[in-house]
Formats: C-alpha cells, sequence, structure tokens
C-alpha cells in the first residue's frame, strides 16, 4: 500500500507552504506500509523558535486554503517541535536542534521518501473534500477568514503530557482543548 494521491498532493502543498517561510531540509517521507493512521510525515526545520511558528502558521493557511484543517495540534506553545496532525498527513516542524536530536528521518529510514523541489511551483489543488474536515466553509466568506486567522492566534496548544483525553474534545473543527471554539464565539458574539 503507498499513500493515497490526496495525501501526497497535500504533502507537497505543505512542503511549500514552510519552504515560503524558508523551512530548510523538508522531507516528505510514505509512512503508509508502517502506519494506519497516517500516509505522510512532512518534516521541516526552523532556525528559531519565531521560525517554527511562522511555519506553522503558513502550512496551516495553506492546506485552509486547500480546503482541510487540522485534526489535533501539538507543541506551539513551546515553538520547538509543532506536530499538525490532519489525518491523511502528518507535519512536524521542528527547530533545528530538535531536528538533529530526534533525527526522524532515522527513524523512518526503511520508508520510501517522496521527491520534493522547493523550487518547483506549488501544487494548486482545488478545495480538497477529505475526511478530516471541510474548510470550505470557512474560506467562502470574508469574515469567516478573518476569525478563522484569531482563531488560530487564541489558541492554546495541549501537550501531550497535559492531555489527560488524549486530546478528544468532541470540538467541531479539531481544536485540542476547545479554548478557540470559546474565543471565536466570544468575538463572533461582539461583533453581532
Amino acid at each position: 500500500m503507498s499513500a493515497t494521491d490526496n495525501a501526497v498532493e497535500l504533502a507537497q502543498v505543505a512542503g511549500h507552504a514552510a519552504a515560503d517561510k524558508l523551512a530548510t531540509d523538508i522531507v516528505l517521507i510514505d509512512v503508509s506500509d508502517r502506519l494506519a493512521i497516517t500516509d505522510v510525515f512532512v518534516i521541516a526545520t526552523g532556525s528559531n523558535e519565531r521560525q517554527v511558528e511562522a511555519i506553522v502558521d503558513e502550512v496551516e493557511e495553506k492546506l485552509r486554503l486547500a480546503g482541510v484543517k487540522p485534526l489535533r495540534r501539538e507543541g506551539k506553545r513551546d515553538g520547538r517541535w509543532v506536530l499538525l496532525d490532519y489525518a491523511e498527513i502528518v507535519v512536524h516542524v521542528q527547530h533545528s536542534e530538535e531536528r538533529v536530536f530526534y533525527s526522524l528521518e532515522r527513524l523512518w529510514k526503511d520508508c520510501p521518501f517522496i521527491a520534493f523541489d522547493p523550487e518547483a511551483a506549488t501544487p494548486v489543488i482545488a478545495t480538497v473534500t477529505a475526511s478530516v474536515g471541510n474548510a470550505a466553509d470557512d474560506s467562502d466568506d470574508s469574515d469567516d477568514s478573518d476569525h478563522a486567522g484569531s482563531n488560530h492566534s487564541a489558541h492554546t496548544d495541549s501537550d501531550a503530557d497535559s492531555d489527560a483525553d488524549g486530546g478528544a474534545d468532541g470540538g467541531a473543527d479539531g481544536d485540542v482543548d476547545g479554548d478557540a471554539d470559546q474565543t471565536a464565539d466570544q468575538t463572533a458574539a461582539g461583533e453581532a
């Protein structure tokens, strides 16, 4: 079994988004033969916490425009290793020190690497209708896209050690702890 075409396209979009923010050492690994929970790992490196955050924001924005939202976010608060789980793909954005220490490529060396050229044109994906959630409703209304941006900035990520229930809060948009939902609702109520 190999990664689905949709997963590869999403991974390419994520890789190009990371490259747009000057991420280094971007690799795409097809883990579909080894893991049942995802098809592709996208791994990118930022040289400092601020760059890691900028890469994560750009990846989230480009994939939102492609029609998907993350089911789960981990580590954004610390800015050293951020994981974005989109079901079909998982994006790892690591600080350069974490990248060397954890060496994910070495751990997954038996899996095939997917060709990625950061200089190539960014793939254009029509709104993807994937099982990971549909953000097309958010992109249709410019006011909603403003809320999506504030939603991401107001989001408080949960680390694995503080997330007793495994991140399953039942939130409709995949937020880990639901704080962003409450903040977005309060913001929307204030604008009404």
